[in-house]
């Protein structure tokens, strides 16, 4: 089958939907390797809302676009158009990946009781109010990208509210990575993120209670604790 180009709205007789235009745009006007800016794209796409949003559905196909977090190099709104994936505009190749199924009520509701019914994203619970006092938390379950030992990368479920699932920020977890860093923790370090690990929650220390107060403070007042602190506690 031919490329066709990314103006069209058909091919071969059939549509060519939003995903599969952005896919042929950054074939045909970018180039792998090569850095583009989230304004370019709309500008190529005016008439479809969210196309950014429709482009980052390509990496379920395979399809490599970094942003600033993958590549220190780019600017907060420039990608890099690493590697293209598969043919997403051809009959077949953008079938929905498996972890795109839908998620049965008993999954959820296992879910968010295994996951103590907090968004494990930002902590809040189903129903309660968020800092601006205005919006009350709703849960869902989403599906967050994990990569295993083998390096194969799996989607598995996790408890989180709308308002975290509606961000753009990369949640992502390399699994050998992280495990691999708690091993090299000294074992007064891996005593204590074994205590919150095991009760679900983070205690904080004296010390960390006490900073926390001190950071509140106005200047003098933090003046005084300096000065407090650096007195040997007794009286001439």
């Amino acid at each position: 089958m031919t490329m066709p180009s990314w103006q069209e709205t058909t091919a071969g007789g059939h549509k060519l939907g939003s995903m599969a235009r952005a896919a042929l745009w950054l074939i045909q006007e970018v180039g792998e390797g090569e850095i583009f800016t989230v304004a370019k794209l709309r500008e190529a796409f005016p008439d479809i809302a969210q196309i950014d949003r429709r482009m980052r559905g390509l990496r379920d196909y395979g399809w490599e676009i970094a942003t600033a977090r993958e590549d220190p190099e780019l600017r907060s709104q420039e990608r890099r158009f690493v590697t293209r994936g598969k043919d997403v505009w051809v009959p077949g190749q953008a079938k929905t990946p498996s972890h795109k199924s839908s998620i049965t009520s008993a999954q959820r509701a296992k879910v968010m009781q295994e996951d103590g019914y907090l968004c494990r994203t930002c902590g809040i619970t189903g129903g309660e109010a968020y800092d601006d006092d205005i919006v009350q938390a709703v849960l869902n379950v989403a599906r967050r990208p994990v990569t295993l030992a083998d390096g194969t990368v799996t989607h598995q479920l996790v408890t989180e509210c709308q308002r975290c699932g509606r961000g753009t920020t990369d949640r992502s977890v390399d699994l050998p990575e992280l495990i691999a860093k708690i091993e090299a923790l000294a074992p007064l370090e891996r005593s204590v993120l074994s205590s919150w690990v095991k009760n679900d929650k983070r205690t904080y220390s004296q010390l960390e209670v006490l900073w926390g107060l001190y950071r509140t403070l106005p200047q003098e007042s933090r003046k005084a604790v300096a000065d407090a602190l650096e007195s040997d506690g007794t009286d001439d």
